[in-house]
């Protein structure tokens, strides 16, 4: 798995486990539409970290809760 691949999964968790529609998180984070929808469907490969810290807060999680995860063991390097 990817860094992208990971942060994607790890956000639709955190949606999930919290119950936020991805319009929720947009709304949430304060963010436009279509850069968290881009961060979602993979689009963006390198989603920079302020645009992770605004997704984090939308989800109510600190970003050391964010990568605090399993899915963030044992990436891909990528290109």
């Amino acid at each position: 798995m990817t860094v992208s691949e990971a942060t994607r999964e790890r956000i639709r968790e955190l949606c999930e486990e919290r119950n936020i529609t991805e319009y929720m998180l947009i709304y949430n984070a304060g963010m436009p539409p279509s850069t968290v929808k881009s961060i979602i469907s993979g689009r963006s490969r390198n989603p920079g970290i302020t645009n992770i810290k605004k997704i984090t807060e939308g989800l109510g999680v600190s970003l050391r809760e964010f990568y605090d995860s399993e899915v963030f063991e044992d990436l891909e390097q990528e290109d």
